[in-house]
């Protein structure tokens, strides 16, 4: 069964930074594309960032403006978004992804998402 649990989000102050993991199950991070999007009320859906587990190869928005960073761990199956420089316009539900590639416009499976609240 494949899943994707994310982990820790909550609240943090403006300027402060964040780490989000992504448990992936039921297939190898490696053999796959693993990427964030958020959701914020009353706003657009915003694709985040976005690895490929083939090649390393990662893609980010333009509003990240270098201030976020996604990593994979393939030992762990696991996925992380490293997010600094927090600011309030980030807080949004965040959530994770998986798809053959990062091209995709809607990741074919993704976990629940969580929380990410930055005050100002």
């Amino acid at each position: 069964e494949v899943r994707l649990v994310e982990s820790g989000g909550g609240l943090v102050q403006a300027g402060g930074s964040m780490t989000l993991s992504c448990a992936l199950s039921g297939f190898a991070f490696e053999n796959s594309a693993i990427g964030w999007f958020r959701q914020a009320p009353g706003k657009e859906r915003e694709r985040v960032a976005c690895i490929s587990g083939w090649t390393g190869v990662t893609y980010y928005g333009d509003f990240v403006k270098g201030r976020f960073t996604i990593s994979g761990d393939s030992a762990k199956n696991t996925a992380f978004l490293q997010m600094n420089e927090l600011e309030p316009e980030d807080t949004a539900l965040y959530v994770c992804g998986s798809d053959s590639n990062c091209r995709v416009n809607e990741y074919a499976y993704a976990g629940p998402g969580l929380q990410v609240t930055v005050s100002p």
